[in-house]
């Protein structure tokens, strides 16, 4: 029960804050972003149909990009119920100088699976894999990511884990935070606060100000748009 009471709830709301701090940050893009909402609201009597939301270009772009660089859950712990052998997809060289192509994992051994520097590995993303840049998926992703099947469920990313303990709630998520978006973005511009925003790495990344570690907050300005 507390899993359908708490999934897409507290890792959504931390995924919606940080892409309103990034659209802080980036005013230009904040602009694209919110004309191509007016657009389709304009288009649609002010309430943006199910298709055409999930359809709008940047709003996904912004989306995937913000949960492939900052994804609120950034490593999780996993035990393996059996032994394995774990394929590598790079060679390593153990101590003693051999190249391995893959690692013997016990049983029982405790896993601890880094979301974030799967999202986020050069050799995947290319050489601009820590810039926030939504651009990236609006043309065809690089063969590189293509060809490192990575197992997550969305978008070639380890945001929402894969196989039979994938998040249930990836789809909810994704909606949510499209319609807060939208309907945010379209109706206030965002402005960077006077404090300095420190995200903690905990279990859930969380924003906080500078000076203040352990209370949640993301203080930001606000000004009315006018349609």
């Amino acid at each position: 029960m507390s899993t359908f009471a708490f999934a897409a709830t507290d890792t959504t709301s931390n995924a919606l804050s940080r892409t309103l701090h990034l659209l802080a940050m980036n005013p230009d893009l904040q602009d694209r972003l919110r004309q191509e909402v007016i657009r389709a609201r304009k288009a649609n009597a002010e309430d943006i149909p199910y298709d055409d939301l999930v359809a709008l270009p940047l709003l996904d772009a912004v989306c995937r990009e913000t949960l492939r660089l900052h994804p609120p859950v950034p490593r999780v712990l996993r035990v393996a119920r059996q032994d394995i052998s774990l394929p590598l997809s790079t060679p390593i060289k153990g101590i003693d100088g051999r190249e391995m192509e893959s690692i013997v994992v016990p049983k029982d051994t405790k896993i601890v699976i880094s979301i974030i520097n799967s999202n986020r590995d050069p050799l995947i993303w290319g050489p601009d894999s820590l810039e926030w840049r939504p651009e990236r998926w609006l043309s065809p992703l690089p063969e590189t990511v293509h060809n490192a099947h990575i197992p997550g469920i969305y978008s070639h990313l380890m945001t929402f884990l894969g196989g039979g303990r994938a998040c249930i709630g990836f789809k909810f998520s994704q909606l949510e935070m499209k319609v807060v978006l939208s309907t945010l973005v379209s109706q206030f511009r965002f402005f960077l606060p006077e404090q300095e925003i420190v995200w903690q790495m905990t279990g859930i990344t969380t924003p906080t100000v500078k000076g203040s570690p352990g209370r949640p907050q993301l203080p930001l300005r606000m000004d009315v748009v006018n349609n």
